[in-house]
This record gives C-alpha cells, structure tokens and sequence, in this order.
C-alpha cells in the first residue's frame, strides 16, 4: 500500500485520483469494498501515462467501464482501479462509427440512430462501456458486438510506454461472449463499427422495443450486473429457466436475491454484501451441476481480494 500512497502523490494526470475509494460507487450491483487508488484519466494521453506510471511501479490495476458485469469483493481491491468512464467521444462518417471506450454503449446506439445508421439498436439500454461490450462481446436479440465490429484500437501497457494496437476483427478470435481481449492485458482504447442506412423511425422502435423488453423482465428494477451466467444452448433451455425449473427464484442471502421475476438476475435489495450475492452464485451453480448434471458458466467476474476462489 505504501507504494500506491507514494505513487498517487507523483502521478500527474488531468483526470481524477482517490485513496481509498468506495467501489459500492462504481458498480451495478452497489457493493464492494474499497480500491487502494481509484483513477479517472480524462483523456486518451492522460490514460497513456497513468498506465506507464503503474507498469514502471508494477502496480496491479483493474480496468474500469461501465461498473456491470463485475462483482466487487467486500475487501476492496488491491492496487488500482483505471475508470475509463471518462474517455467517451464518439464520432461517425460512411456509416462508420467510432467510439472510446468510455461512451455508454447505448450511447453509442442512440448516435447512430440520429444519422440514420442501422445495426447497433441491440445494444440499447444494454448497460455498460463500449470497452466492456468489446471485452465481453456482448450478446442480445440474437446479435453481438462483433457482428458489427470493424476494428479495434488498444494500448498494450509498458514500463516505458503503452503500445498502440490496432486490429481488425479476426471470426476465429470471436465467439458467444468470448473475445481475444479476455485473458490478456490490452486496455481497449476505441472501437469502430459498420453500420448500414436505414430509416431513424425504424431504428427507433427497435430501440424502444429492446428497452421496453429490458424493463418488463425487471432489469432496472434492483441493483444488479444482469445476466449472472451465460446461456448454453446445449443446456436445451435458457439459464434462467433452468434456475427457475429447481424452485431457486427468490432465494436469498443476506440483502442479496436470486430475482424473483428472473432466475439468472441476482439483485441487491439494498444492504447486500458481495459475500450474499457470491453465496447465491454457488448455490444456483451447484443446484443445477447436482440435480440436472450441467455445469453453469459465470459471466460476472469476480473482482478484487477474495477470501477463496469463486
């Protein structure tokens, strides 16, 4: 921790630095303990040299989007927590649209829309960053981020500076939820998308639909990270039919509740500890692999200093 301390005190960035920040306030589910250093570059070169700082001090550091998809352990995380939140523009010509990876991905939807693009409208009211629907390849309405996705630009981080990358979008590289960022430690700097002309009125009421959709299933309803597992289809139903088919809807733990309108949502009711909603997890996982014989994928992360592996 010392070395955090006295790293804070010589960074110099545009952006943002905290000790000892609340994660609670950075995640969907609204808990978590606190991060040593929190870090909110403001811009693309202000992120260059924070990475560098880390790399030269070999400071461990979490890269922050949109909060979804992660679990927060009680404890904090150790070292740093890189919020991207802050890099967010977004731009278009020729149908092709460009963004950061801070821009809110149904940002990013709402912008096509207003220049007649077509094909982000499944990503509507999706929670999160473009840089965590990149990481993610994020899925809805029969359609993923990488259907649309031309290129990406990444800093592969340095001691002695961060290396740009830039690459195009390789199928073999890309699946259900599965992208070549995960398990390496690119920083996802923008992505570019091909979208296609189409009719703003049309385009709208997809959006409208998916959102409408989004809230009769509840998923604004509670704190929560969405979908806690991924689906199989080899499985022969949806994860959360499988949940529900066991009596395992409504459950609880502590604040935390396996949802009862859904039973792949696990939402926080509102004094919940990242330990109730990982104790949901297991039961649901080892309900299902004892009494179907399937064994369930997780798609939220487990984040920071946890007692044992998740």
């Amino acid at each position: 921790m010392g070395t955090v301390r006295e790293l804070a005190g010589k960074i110099k960035i545009d952006g943002e630095l905290r000790l000892d920040e609340p994660m609670r306030a950075h995640s969907s589910f609204r808990l978590g303990g606190p991060a040593d250093l929190y870090a909110a570059p403001a811009h693309a070169g202000d992120l260059e040299r924070l990475l560098r700082a880390l790399s030269r001090e070999r400071v461990p550091f979490f890269l922050l989007g949109g909060g979804t998809n992660i679990l927060v352990s009680d404890r904090g995380i150790r070292g740093a927590v890189v919020d991207l939140g802050r890099i967010s523009g977004i731009e278009g010509h020729n149908g092709l649209v460009t963004a950061f990876c801070g821009a809110p991905v149904s940002s990013v939807s709402e912008f096509a829309r207003s220049r007649g693009f077509a094909g982000m409208e499944f990503a509507y009211s999706l929670p999160g960053s473009v840089g965590g629907a990149v990481w993610m390849n994020a899925r809805c309405y029969d359609r993923e981020v990488s259907d649309v996705l031309e290129f990406v630009e990444s800093l592969i981080p340095a001691a002695g500076g961060s290396t740009p990358r830039r690459r195009g979008v390789d199928r073999e590289e890309w699946g259900y939820k599965r992208s070549p960022f995960q398990g390496n430690r690119e920083c996802i700097l923008r992505a570019g998308f091909r979208l296609e002309p189409g009719d703003p009125a049309v385009i709208e009421a997809a959006m409208r639909a998916h959102r409408q959709d989004r809230e009769r299933k509840g998923h604004f309803l509670f704190p929560c990270a969405g979908s806690v597992f991924k689906n199989n289809r080899d499985f022969g139903a949806p994860t959360g039919a499988l949940i529900d088919s066991l009596g395992l809807k409504g459950r609880s733990a502590g604040g935390a509740r396996i949802a009862p309108f859904h039973g792949n949502i696990i939402v926080n009711t509102g004094d919940a500890k990242a330990a109730d909603v990982l104790a949901l997890i297991e039961l649901a996982e080892e309900e299902v692999e004892k009494r179907l014989g399937l064994r369930l994928e997780r798609e939220v992360q487990l984040v920071g200093e946890w007692e044992r592996p998740g």
